[in-house]
């Protein structure tokens, strides 16, 4: 066993699953941009798509700004699964799931075409967030005050 793993709760393994469930769901993302890249005729490089050009522009844009939206989150939601996580593991493990979770249907809500619809149940990802933050304080005050 690592040196690392021996200081790290035995639970913080929930935390790395969870992790690689949620790039399990960025790779998914990615591969709907390029059926969708395919299938609405908008090739690289470009990133989004023109209306004027492109008639299928809003759809196509809806797809990959609700990908564009996840890639902008993972590193405030890495960072405090990785931190919240040490001190508090099986709840961060939970709210991150919760956060994938709500992520996906982020996701298919704004590859509707209407962005409304990503907030449907998308909206609750960012209670998930709240609470990793909460976790990721509490986690740096134990710290400091020992």
């Amino acid at each position: 066993m690592s040196v690392v793993a021996e200081f790290l709760p035995k639970e913080y393994g929930y935390v790395a699953l969870v992790l690689v469930i949620y790039c399990f769901l960025n790779f998914w993302m990615g591969f709907q941009v390029g059926k969708a890249r395919k299938m609405y005729k908008v090739f690289y490089p470009t990133l989004y798509a023109v209306e004027s050009e492109n008639k299928n522009a809003k759809l196509f844009n809806c797809i990959q700004r609700g990908h564009q939206n996840s890639l902008e989150m993972m590193p405030v939601f890495f960072m405090l699964m990785i931190l919240g996580g040490i001190g508090h593991p099986c709840i961060s493990a939970g709210l991150g799931l919760l956060f994938t979770i709500t992520r996906y249907f982020y996701f298919t809500g704004y590859a509707t075409g209407d962005p409304q619809k990503r907030l449907t149940i998308g909206k609750f990802g960012f209670l998930a967030i709240l609470g990793l933050m909460i976790c990721t304080i509490s986690f740096g005050i134990r710290q400091v005050c020992g």
